[in-house]
């Protein structure tokens, strides 16, 4: 199954990549620059019909080597990289017209079913699932690195009351780079990674802060107190401590959310090289310290594009409102006066295995936190959605936003907390890709290439001499507290002076 799939993505890629070339060339020149031929050699000749230049390029996992185009004088154009493969990974696959994803070779759906999220941590970053002694040794390690230095502390409450929860989470794991020095390459030397003992470290000090910083930032907003680790409970039973604990004694979280949570960031924990897990490969070839380049991979997964599009889905179903408003909003879509959230994806081309099993864990959630009225609209707007042919031809099938943000809403999360909980788990993919990215002999730093089209060489002009309106206007917006100010200045300025 594993190699039918990647053969039948290689043949898509190959098409695709065919159908871009020509495109381009008789839009720009009219001309057709390449065309390929597929030999049984295990290599594609690609021939330059401008002038008869071919080149022999061999095929190596279903892709062809960008390079082997630059004797020809060509570079491959992509943009938002469509079909363009940047590293070779080992961490998990996906099979988008199939609807399979698999973590190191292992079906979501088991791991889900069977596994814990600290499990799927160490499988997805070590490798293989761990035997007894080594979970316990790794459960020990992230759980002892849960407590935040007093100073992080102090920083988190400087934030204002109402800052946004994922905001925050950005900025304590950016500032967290400073606590720790040996982490960068470059105060601690190039080779400082070479060294697992000290890149071990990160990695149990990462997963192990993030939920208490997550936490932090969760209570921030209510003014309540910020609540110590309990590192005798599980991963996620500790979060959700941290998250409600008051004055309870021996508080400790109910284990059906317990579980929902847990399967929740086994689903969001790796997915290939999407928009923030290229993030964090491309911060980390400069040899940035993980640090860094875990906010700056959270900043990409803020994006209501990634890891906001369950709020977004949220919102879509409380504007609906009622079941009865379905076939409404779904005419609206079709007639492109709305968006439809939560379905449809970049990669899967049928139903997302992981909203296959969010929606069945939802009854456990909502059978401890009550039935959430939006489940109606989610569920009539999937069943109308999927039997009209304007979505089924378009592939347009729920993915893992669609169901994720109404279990959250259940449990009592707001909706500025969804990418906060999105990141933690995935936190997990971003050091996997990290610690295969150092090992990985190929590795370079990320320096794609552009495709220059403004202006050829000018003359430097004078501004007096310089032609108006040439640039789109500078104005910015004023806000209403700016405006008060600017027209109370003006009416002192017009207003005639008192004579003495």
């Amino acid at each position: 199954m594993y190699r039918e799939g990647h053969v039948r993505r290689a043949t898509q890629r190959l098409n695709h990549l065919q159908e871009h070339l020509k495109n381009n060339n008789t839009e720009l020149t009219g001309l057709q620059l390449v065309t390929v031929e597929s030999t049984s050699a295990g290599t594609v000749t690609i021939i330059d019909n401008r002038t008869g230049k071919k080149v022999e390029v061999p095929i190596t996992h279903g892709t062809i080597p960008a390079p082997a185009l630059q004797p020809l004088g060509l570079t491959l154009y992509d943009p938002g990289y469509l079909n363009t493969a940047s590293v070779t990974s080992r961490i998990s696959f996906i099979d988008g017209a199939q609807g399979i994803l698999r973590y190191r070779g292992y079906p979501i759906e088991e791991l889900a079913e069977k596994s814990n999220f600290l499990e799927v941590a160490y499988l997805l970053i070590k490798g293989d699932l761990p035997n007894a002694c080594q979970f316990e040794e790794w459960e020990h390690s992230i759980m002892n690195h849960t407590y935040i230095h007093q100073n992080l502390t102090q920083l988190l409450q400087t934030f204002r009351w109402d800052a946004h929860p994922m905001g925050m989470v950005i900025s304590a794991m950016a500032a967290l780079s400073t606590f720790y020095a040996d982490a960068n390459a470059a105060l601690a030397g190039v080779k400082v990674f070479e060294n697992l003992q000290l890149r071990n470290k990160q990695i149990y000090r990462i997963i192990g802060k993030l939920p208490t910083i997550a936490a932090c930032a969760f209570r921030h907003r209510m003014g309540r107190p910020y609540n110590e680790p309990v590192n005798h409970l599980s991963y996620t039973a500790n979060f959700l401590y941290m998250l409600d604990h008051l004055q309870d004694e021996d508080y400790r979280p109910h284990p059906k959310l317990v579980r929902a949570l847990d399967v929740l960031f086994i689903l969001h924990a790796e997915h290939e090289m999407n928009c923030s897990t290229a993030a964090m490969r491309h911060i980390s070839s400069s040899l940035s310290d993980p640090y860094t380049a875990v906010a700056g991979s959270a900043g990409a997964l803020f994006g209501p594009l990634h890891g906001g599009a369950n709020e977004a889905v949220l919102r879509m179903l409380e504007e609906i409102g009622t079941p009865d408003k379905v076939p409404e909003f779904i005419e609206g879509v079709k007639a492109k006066k709305r968006k439809l959230m939560g379905f449809g994806h970049r990669i899967y081309k049928n139903y997302d295995p992981r909203a296959r099993i969010i929606k069945e864990i939802a009854h456990d959630v909502f059978d401890v936190c009550g039935r959430q009225g939006l489940i109606e609209v989610a569920v009539e707007l999937e069943r109308q959605a999927l039997a009209d042919e304007y979505f089924v031809s378009r592939k347009l099938y729920p993915n893992v936003d669609f169901y994720s943000g109404l279990i959250y809403k259940a449990m009592g999360f707001p909706t500025d907390m969804f990418p906060v909980l999105f990141a933690i788990p995935r936190a997990v993919g971003w050091l996997a890709h990290w610690v295969e990215q150092l090992d990985d002999p190929e590795n370079k730093i990320v320096r794609p290439l552009q495709v220059y089209v403004g202006p050829e060489k000018r003359s430097y002009v004078a501004m007096s001499k310089r032609p108006e309106a040439q640039v789109s206007s500078s104005k910015t917006y004023i806000s209403q507290n700016s405006r008060r100010r600017l027209v109370s200045i003006q009416a002192q300025t017009q207003a005639p002076s008192k004579k003495e």
